[in-house]
């Protein structure tokens, strides 16, 4: 189960309640639920306080509704066990799933992950003029990147909705001329539109200072690692084991490769949230935490040495390839161009 089947199944389990009279009929049931990684010193693997909202219409206190809520969602596949914390938060413990099956989930989808079953890539409502410069800079790359994520959630119906965007500062001049549309574009996106953008020094750098560079160079990596692999004789195969192989749960591989799971795990519910909030920001923020991830743990996927490939390196390449395709699958969301050679 991903965070944001979580969020829906939490949404469903709401409306269920209120309707078998477990919740009173005065219980607003939300159009979408808050799921979040659990805080260190917290139980589980996510959170949700959507007790506390729905407790307000409810007239109950806010435990109460989550100790409704927890006995539905314990019996839905994908979750091993609720919890009921504090004043009346959700703790999720998700069952174990081969990590195989979320990279053969990325593969399937492709540019599309994290997409709803009507989610589409297509915004033809702004259509992809070129970027003018000045003022309009940052309406034209926020509304575009706006609409197309939520597009990508399946809200197809919503583009005319006004959305406030701050400029570009008159102080930055031409920032098109200046830095290129797609370090602009990353720029005008990375702070929340209501906010005036930065446009810093590093935004050019290419070295891993910048945090526009170290998103486009992880792609790159990734695409460089399948030429590698193939020079090697072997291809990237998610199998049924741990990309790194590895009995010890300290090993630094097996660090690296969880936490590119988790920020490949995140993905569609960072999408599902910058729909809801118009926050490409959101995005902007994950797909630096991914690359991250993805550049840390490059250094894990081909053999050293003598080594021969084995299955744990083919499932390391699977895993890296998926990283790579959600990297390509977010900047394209945003606009921006994602180059296999950097």
């Amino acid at each position: 189960m991903t965070p944001a089947d979580l969020s829906r199944s939490v949404v469903r389990a709401v409306r269920r309640a209120v309707e078998d009279g477990e919740l009173p009929a005065g219980a607003v049931v939300p159009e979408r639920v808050v799921v979040e990684r659990t805080r260190p010193g917290g139980v589980g693997d996510y959170a949700s306080p959507v007790a506390f909202g729905v407790a307000k219409g409810a007239g109950v206190a806010p435990r109460g509704v989550a100790e409704v809520l927890a006995p539905r969602l314990a019996d839905l596949s994908g979750i091993e066990r609720v919890e009921v914390t504090g004043a009346g938060f959700l703790n999720f413990v998700l069952a174990a799933s081969p990590v195989g099956e979320l990279v053969r989930t990325v593969r399937e989808r492709g540019a599309r992950y994290g997409f709803t079953s009507d989610g589409v890539f297509d915004a033809p409502d702004l259509p992809d003029t070129p970027l003018a410069p000045g003022s309009a800079l940052r309406e034209g790359v926020v509304s575009r990147a706006v609409l197309r994520i939520e597009r990508s959630q399946g809200r197809v119906g919503e583009p005319g909705r006004p959305l406030a965007v701050a400029p570009v500062a008159k102080r930055d001049g031409d920032v098109l001329a200046a830095h290129g549309p797609d370090a602009a574009a990353w720029a005008a996106l990375a702070a929340p539109a209501q906010e005036t953008p930065v446009f810093p020094g590093w935004l050019l750098v290419q070295d891993e200072s910048s945090e526009f560079f170290r998103v486009r160079y992880a792609h790159a990596r990734a695409r460089a690692l399948t030429r590698n692999a193939g020079q090697l004789g072997f291809r990237g195969d998610p199998g049924e084991g741990d990309p790194a192989d590895s009995s010890d749960s300290a090993d630094p591989a097996d660090l690296r490769a969880d936490a590119l799971l988790g920020a490949l795990a995140d993905y569609p519910l960072v999408l599902e949230a910058a729909a809801h909030h118009r926050a490409p920001e959101r995005l902007v923020r994950h797909l630096v935490v991914l690359a991250d991830a993805l550049l840390d743990f490059q250094y894990a996927v081909l053999p050293k040495g003598d080594e021969k490939p084995s299955a744990a390196h083919r499932a390391r390449l699977a895993l890296a390839e998926a990283a790579g395709t959600v990297l390509a699958g977010g900047l394209a969301l945003l606009g921006i161009d994602a180059p296999d050679h950097l």
